[in-house]
């Protein structure tokens, strides 16, 4: 063996070294490729330099080579700076493709539920918490999130559920202008607000002479209501907007 070796010493060993570049130049061999280094787009990013980072970042995301452990870094990354300068878009976009690679990303899902909640999806916002309570039952920021938007939407749930609906039974409405109110989502928001405001303005009182003087002229309104609908220059709208005005004491009286 080692007779051979010296044999391929001089002329003969250049030439197996030449062959061997000719023959990896034909591709049969596969060539190694360097990965890009994922360390100088983490540290643009963390030192908020945008135009470093979006250059470094993409050399790491766009190159086919990156291991999947550096791109999610990479992503996780330059979705976290566009967030800082609130490309609310951008930044979901890097988020939900590391997410696709990594779907155990408790911070992440939170991070970008925040990101959904600033764009005015909350129902996503809140998938997105419950998807990173169901990683990590304890994830403190992703908890607290989750109990503040399912409060927010059942707030909303129950405001749709009342919506365009007066503060009476219409099935019982028998005079014209209730069911003029009833018809209208627009007097029958109105409607239920002045009730609502009566109802709290009451609770409010500072004694029961006081609650009760606040019913009765709440009593005389819908008397005045019920008379004056119909009759020549008389505005049902004008008229239940500054009710609500007045008890809300914004009128200035």
């Amino acid at each position: 063996m080692r007779s051979f070796l010296i044999q391929l010493s001089g002329g003969g060993l250049l030439c197996v070294l030449l062959l061997a570049a000719a023959h990896a130049a034909t591709g049969t061999e596969p060539v190694s490729v360097a990965q890009v280094d994922v360390a100088p787009c983490l540290a643009a990013a963390a030192a908020d330099d945008m135009d470093k980072a979006v250059a470094a970042c993409a050399d790491v995301i766009d190159n086919e080579k990156t291991a999947k452990e550096d791109l999610i870094k990479a992503l996780i990354a330059r979705g976290a700076l566009y967030a800082r300068r609130d490309q609310i878009d951008r930044a979901i976009a890097d988020d939900s493709r590391a997410l696709l690679l990594d779907p155990g990303l408790a911070d992440l899902f939170n991070a970008r539920g925040e990101l959904w909640l600033k764009k005015g999806d909350k129902p996503k916002a809140v998938q997105d918490f419950g998807a990173a309570l169901r990683i990590d039952p304890n994830h403190a920021k992703a908890k607290a999130n989750h109990k503040a938007m399912a409060r927010e939407l059942e707030r909303i749930g129950a405001q749709m559920a009342v919506a365009g609906k007066p503060s009476f039974n219409c099935v019982r409405a028998r005079r014209a202008v209730e069911r003029v109110i009833c018809g209208n989502r627009e007097l029958a928001d109105l409607d239920r607000e002045i009730f609502g405001s009566n109802a709290r303005a009451i609770r409010e009182a500072r004694n029961p002479a006081e609650a009760k003087a606040l019913q009765r002229e709440q009593d005389e309104f819908i008397a005045r209501r019920n008379a004056g609908y119909g009759r020549p220059g008389y505005d049902l709208k004008k008229a239940m907007q500054e009710r609500l005005q007045r008890i809300n004491g914004v009128d200035g009286n």
